[in-house]
Order: structure tokens, then sequence, then C-alpha cells
């Protein structure tokens, strides 16, 4: 009789800005994202992207997002702070 195999966790990906990222994990905070992006900026801001008619969503660092994906591998994408009134 063999040993019974260990079961690998799940590996989920998801995209942000257009880089495949892996996870164990189904939910991640904004922050936790945003760590796994070599080099960014911690002030940038992350946003989900919309299907369909859904607009994008700005995920904030405290933020739950669940990657369990319905329609795909979710999709983000970082965006500098805004400079408003800034010529």
């Amino acid at each position: 009789m063999t040993a019974p195999q260990a079961q690998k966790p799940k590996q989920i990906f998801f995209f942000v800005d257009n880089v495949k990222y892996e996870t164990d994990q189904s939910t991640l905070t904004g922050a936790q994202i945003k760590a796994r992006v070599p080099g960014l900026d911690p002030s940038f801001s992350l946003f989900l992207e919309g299907h369909g008619t859904e607009e994008d969503r700005q995920i904030g660092d405290d933020d739950s997002v669940s990657l369990e994906k319905d329609h795909g591998p979710l999709r983000f994408f970082t965006a500098p702070p805004a400079t408003f009134g800034n010529p």
C-alpha cells in the first residue's frame, strides 16, 4: 500500500499590469497584492478591472479581495497617485 499523497494547495492566479502572479490563498488584501509587484511604489493605487458593464474599482490597502474566478482570472492595474491641480 502506498502512503497517501499530500494534497497540494490549489494555485490561484491573477494579473497585475499584465504580469501573472500565483498564490495558494483565495483572498488577499490590496496591500498584499501590491507587495507582490517588484519595485512598485507603495503610494500607487490598485484597481480591479471591471467585467462587461462593471466599472473598474479601486482597491484600498486594507480591502480584502476574493481571487476566486467567475469569468477567468482577476486583472488588476496600478496607477500613480493623482496630482490634481498641479501643472
